[in-house]
């Protein structure tokens, strides 16, 4: 344990707009963490376990801080994913188009949505802290 690197280089954070009701909410998180954790290469991210006293391992614990925070609308999630692309940060995305029926009938709906009529619902992003806190200080945490 004492070979990891400094737990406050690196973090995971989502921004997710404030409109959804808590079972959306959830959904999207869910969707963009398990999208960003198969973005990443083995050695981004580190995962530690766990145990506890009576020898269970409870595994792959990110050992990176994983912030989520809030945004007023998809106007400001769409500018994060525009700085994100330019700093070459890693990330995810869900949109309005994302939602209604199985994937198939989802990946025809956004591929006939314009970019600029996407309505985000959330991004995910990974890496170095100080280039993500500065993209995201202006955001809120998740409450």
């Amino acid at each position: 344990m004492n070979n990891l690197p400094n737990e406050t280089k690196k973090r995971f954070v989502a921004i997710l707009d404030k409109k959804m009701d808590v079972g959306r909410t959830v959904n999207v998180l869910g969707h963009l963490s398990v999208g960003l954790s198969h973005l990443l290469a083995s050695d981004d991210a580190i995962y530690v376990d766990y145990e506890d006293q009576d020898n269970n391992l409870h595994r792959c614990i990110s050992h990176y801080p994983f912030i989520v925070l809030k945004a007023n609308n998809s106007n400001k999630i769409r500018k994060v994913r525009e700085e994100a692309i330019t700093q070459g940060i890693k990330f995810t995305v869900f949109t309005n188009t994302m939602i209604v029926g199985g994937s198939l009938v989802q990946q025809s709906k956004t591929k006939e949505t314009p970019e600029l009529e996407l309505n985000y619902l959330g991004i995910c992003l990974f890496g170095e802290t100080e280039v993500i806190r500065e993209m995201t200080k202006k955001f809120s945490l998740y409450k």
